[in-house]
């Protein structure tokens, strides 16, 4: 006569399952700490490549006079810091050792801070500019004849359409990943340089 089967108790079945679910998830981190699969920078666009016909790539700020000048303004003070440069249309963001976090070109309203040091007095998600635009990431820091000067992007991530003559506006519009770059350092109180 056989043998009878043993049926095995099912916290067996549960070990077993959990020791090989565990032993998965550590072979795929190991994976992942490798890198990449090889093939998966032949997937991936190349910057140069040319975008979908009818496809409208978004202009960029004017780059600025010395595309070589990159390094915080020696004049710009010390500590933490968002520097802006008038004479070459950039911005830095600035750690408190002197530090160079970030730095952008941006497109600035019709109406200049003057040089000088000021602090972030209102921060607001999002509105509308003077010129119509939805805007988000506005970080406010001066006012010049009741114009208030503030950094902020476009919504849709464009640039701002040429200012209506005469038009007085006072912000300062910058590109989507920079705005949002902007208000993740920028918090009230901030300090922020003006510099020619």
């Amino acid at each position: 006569m056989p043998v009878a089967a043993r049926r095995l108790p099912s916290w067996v079945w549960v070990t077993g399952l959990t020791a090989g679910a565990v032993a998965a998830v550590a072979v795929l981190t190991v994976k992942a700490e490798q890198g990449p699969h090889p093939t998966a920078s032949a997937v991936r666009p190349s910057a140069s490549a040319s975008p979908a016909p009818g496809a409208e790539a978004s202009p960029k700020p004017k780059p600025s006079a010395s595309p070589a000048k990159t390094g915080v303004p020696a004049a710009s003070g010390t500590g933490r810091r968002i520097v802006y440069d008038l004479s070459s249309h950039r911005v830095w963001l600035v750690d408190a050792d002197d530090t160079s976090r970030r730095t952008f070109t941006v497109w600035p309203g019709t109406v200049e801070p003057v040089p000088g040091t000021y602090t972030i007095s209102v921060r607001k998600d999002a509105t509308t500019g003077s010129d119509g635009v939805e805007i988000e990431h506005i970080i406010y820091f001066s006012v010049v004849s009741g114009v208030n000067i503030a950094f902020s992007n476009a919504v849709d991530g464009s640039s701002p359409p040429p200012a209506a003559s005469g038009a007085r506006t006072g912000g300062i519009r910058m590109p989507k990943a920079d705005g949002a770059a902007l208000w993740a350092f920028g918090d009230l109180g901030t300090k922020v340089r003006v510099v020619e």
